[in-house]
């Protein structure tokens, strides 16, 4: 018999941890070539993975994702990103168990270095 009262303890996640999940859960969608740098701006709140393509936003005990994307030329762009939309919000919910607010895909730029002329 346990003699000792269960306590629970708190669980944090670190902000840099929901800017990978987002980025790779993002960069492992068919038709995503890759990520682009956020462009300048401040959030009121908390901004991370600037660099990384990724611009976080925890509000509490949920989080609001945007993703600066680059696409493939022969993807489709819309359904690119409501693919990355979906991937990015289950990723997150199942990983982290957070809601997500929003997740907004910007589509920066087409990479056409590996298209055949």
């Amino acid at each position: 018999m346990d003699t000792y009262p269960q306590r629970r303890g708190r669980t944090t996640i670190a902000p840099d941890v929901l800017v990978t999940i987002a980025r790779l859960s993002a960069l492992g969608v068919p038709g995503v070539a890759g990520l682009s740098p956020v462009p300048g701006g401040v959030d009121q709140f908390f901004k991370g993975g600037l660099n990384e393509g990724v611009r976080i936003v925890v509000k509490g005990l949920a989080v609001g994702v945007d993703l600066y994307v680059v696409t493939q030329p022969e993807s489709s762009m819309r359904d690119v990103a409501r693919t990355v939309q979906a991937e990015v919000t289950r990723s997150i919910k199942d990983i982290v168990g957070m809601e997500v607010l929003y997740v907004n895909v910007h589509i920066e730029d087409v990479d056409f270095s590996g298209a055949k002329n």
